[in-house]
């Protein structure tokens, strides 16, 4: 795929300022050992999917190793489907807005996921990948094994997993992505007016007639106010902002296209939609991934790190696991291997469930969420080992750990923040809200690197008939068909 970007640097108003690096290696204690902390969120896998039969974790319910949960299939006499393993690199997923979740839950009995995957076109069909016929709705309740996904498993083992991580939102993708960065999701009647923007699970996006429409306060007002370097990172550069969307999953979001688009989805890519990061002119903090592994590999990245993901690289269906798990390895190896891993903190996640079965009720904490479990692992050399974190978590933890190590405990709070907004709850304060500090031993030796291959050999399949399809649409990574 084509990076974009002479299109990044139209975005931003030209070449991308320097970015600041953060401050010389000083004594620390505490949550202040993590001098880099690197936030990677890929798209659309519930906890079941991926972490479902994870040795200790909260996973599928089993009885001598047979599950005891299942969904009804409507369109085939309500027949029960329990969760079955699926080694396929492609899955369809299923429908994940708000009327989609709240079918998914049904009352609490999470058995609805198989009724809402038959009830809408499943996205792969939008590429005209006619062997999606051979997975059905069913696929949801499908989950992948170790084999399948080593390189994630090897990171849960190894370091951190996460089982009671819920996406922020019980909805898509682009108020997941606002809250996290914002802690929030709003629609603003008034162009740059904070307080006129109420809470939404349907966000207005970004048009080129409305470029800015969030007008509310975002983390990195404070980081820049505080003097904290910070970095938003592309994968392949920005997607147009013309683009409705790469892969179907919103609400109005769905394209037919022939091939995927090099670069961020502008559903996922929220924060040049700020107004502060505009008034502050912070543009130049939006960078590539390229430029990620540059710092990385100079040893000069800041404090806080997001990266986010193209369409190919993004795991959101029809987008290949292998290739995710590729991208996302190639990251984090790059962090081990830079000179500033012994002062780092990397949190990876999936932004929402993506319609696959998920077997937990989520805690309700305020009018928007949480929505359904997602995969979360900490990765660092002062995580704990093999630790199953079970507190209650979402992305709103990335914040209050951000804040509390760079910012004092300050908070995005419209009463103290300096920047007044119309949000009534903070969510990094709710007390359901567990502690990510929870997660490290600050006392243990800085654990050595971790470095796992790129291009691990997997139990994932594709049938042969479409692999030819998927390399003319873009779905192959630099690793190629997955090989077992």
């Amino acid at each position: 795929m084509l990076a974009l970007g002479a299109l990044l640097a139209a975005m931003i108003g030209g070449s991308a300022a320097a970015l600041a690096v953060s401050p010389p290696a000083a004594a620390g204690t505490g949550i202040h050992l993590i001098r880099h902390i690197i936030v990677i969120m890929q798209e659309n896998r519930s906890f079941d999917d991926y972490f479902g039969t994870f040795p200790g974790g909260l996973g599928i319910p089993m009885s001598h190793g047979v599950p005891t949960v299942c969904a009804p299939d409507p369109l085939h006499g309500d027949q029960c489907i329990a969760p079955f393993v699926d080694h396929g690199d492609l899955n369809g997923g299923g429908p994940h807005d708000a009327a989609d979740y709240r079918d998914d839950v049904n009352g609490g009995l999470m058995n609805g996921f198989i009724t809402e995957a038959e009830s809408q076109p499943r996205g792969c069909l939008f590429y005209g990948l006619r062997a999606c016929a051979r997975s059905t709705s069913a696929s949801v309740m499908g989950y992948h094994v170790a084999s399948d996904i080593p390189n994630y498993w090897t990171w849960a083992k190894d370091f951190v997993l996460q089982d009671h991580m819920f996406s922020p939102v019980h909805s898509w993708s682009l108020p997941s992505h606002l809250f996290l960065i914002s802690g929030w999701s709003a629609t603003c009647s008034v162009r740059n007016d904070p307080m006129s923007c109420v809470q939404t699970l349907d966000p207005a996006d970004r048009t080129p007639s409305n470029p800015t429409p969030f007008a509310w306060t975002d983390l990195t007002y404070l980081l820049d106010h505080h003097h904290v370097s910070w970095g938003w990172y592309l994968d392949n550069g920005a997607a147009p902002l013309t683009l409705s969307s790469g892969i179907p999953g919103g609400p109005g979001t769905t394209v037919r296209r022939p091939k995927l688009t090099a670069g961020v989805l502008k559903i996922w890519n929220v924060l040049p939609g700020f107004t502060d990061v505009h008034q502050d002119h912070q543009l130049g903090h939006i960078r590539t991934d390229s430029q990620f592994l540059a710092e990385a590999r100079t040893g000069t990245l800041p404090a806080v790190s997001w990266l986010l993901p193209d369409g190919a690289d993004s795991e959101h269906p029809p987008a290949l696991v292998s290739t995710g798990q590729s991208y996302v390895t190639r990251l984090v190896d790059a962090v081990m291997r830079s000179p500033e891993w012994r002062s780092s903190a990397i949190f990876l996640s999936w932004d929402d469930w993506g319609g696959f079965y998920d077997q937990v009720q989520p805690p309700r904490v305020d009018a928007l969420g949480y929505g359904l479990r997602v995969p979360g692992l900490v990765i660092s050399p002062y995580a704990r080992r093999g630790m199953i974190d079970h507190q209650t978590l979402s992305t709103d933890a990335y914040l209050k750990f951000i804040e509390d190590d760079f910012l004092g405990g300050m908070q995005i709070n419209p009463k103290t923040d300096g920047r007044p907004d119309s949000r009534t709850v903070v969510r990094e304060a709710v007390r359901q809200l567990g502690n990510l500090v929870a997660d490290f031993n600050f006392a243990q030796t800085p654990r050595s690197p971790v470095i796992l291959p790129v291009c691990p050999k997997t139990t994932l399949t594709l049938p042969a008939a479409l692999t030819p399809s998927l390399k003319r649409q873009g779905f192959f990574g630099p690793c190629g068909v997955p090989t077992g």
